[in-house]
């Protein structure tokens, strides 16, 4: 296996980190690296934020779920789908461009994810570790309220980096699912109960099928976190459609 496939395979969220800064020269190469991803049209439809405050940290470490993590992580990242600079170059070109609508901030958001996943791959490559922070989009008001986002630009994703500990340098990452229950061929397959179980098998363990799935449900899907994001979001995407 090459060098980028094993990181690829290697990397996992790591939410402890040792306590000592990246080197500046480091930060720059992650974010070089981030900025070279693919992007619709060669339009690098975000910007990354980096975020240096200390105080602005804890502040986020708060709204983003009580995550004490980030506000000690050397380094953090916000990646926003901007919809807004495009259209300001338009109009400071004199053209008279339609607002933005759906499909520009959902392609603004893939473009902020494939850069940010860039960075990830840039930091695993240098020994730096990382984990995305997708609350971020929680309290999505009072996210670009803390970031002075304007109208058209979206938190679509964070990341936080630093130095791994020994002990989560060390601790397995957890399996992904079977290939045969991800990889579908030429069009999608709903899949029967019987492939759901085979799907979530090496995670159920002794708990059971039925268990397992009832409190990972109510941890995730159901909790209140993830119900407050999609509030938010859907809320932003009103505004978003209203040109606010």
């Amino acid at each position: 296996m090459n060098p980028i496939l094993q990181s690829l395979y290697a990397r996992k969220s790591v939410r402890a980190f040792e306590d000592r800064p990246i080197p500046e020269e480091l930060k720059q190469q992650i974010l070089e690296a981030a900025v070279q991803a693919p992007t619709a049209g060669n339009q690098q439809l975000y910007t990354i934020l980096d975020i240096t405050d200390p105080l602005l940290k804890q502040a986020l470490s708060i709204t983003c779920d009580h995550q004490p993590f980030i506000a000690k992580a050397p380094m953090v990242l916000i990646f926003c789908a901007d919809c807004k600079k495009w259209l300001d170059a338009y109009r400071e070109a004199g053209c008279t461009p339609r607002a933005p609508g759906a499909g520009d901030l959902l392609l603004a958001v893939t473009d902020a994810a494939i850069a940010a996943q860039n960075a990830v791959v840039a930091a695993e490559s240098l020994g730096i570790g990382s984990c995305y922070i997708g609350d971020v989009m929680e309290n999505c008001e009072r996210q670009r309220e803390l970031l002075h986002l304007p109208d058209y630009v979206f938190p679509a994703a964070m990341l936080v980096f630093g130095w791994p500990t020994r002990q989560q340098r060390e601790r397995p990452k957890p399996a992904r699912c079977p290939m045969e229950q991800i990889v579908h061929a030429n069009a999608y397959r709903c899949m029967d109960g019987q492939e759901l179980r085979a799907m979530l098998a090496g995670r159920t363990g002794a708990q059971g099928f039925e268990d397992w799935c009832a409190a990972f449900c109510a941890r995730k899907y159901d909790s209140d976190f993830s119900r407050e994001m999609t509030r938010s979001v859907e809320e932003y995407l009103h505004q978003f459609m209203r040109g606010k």
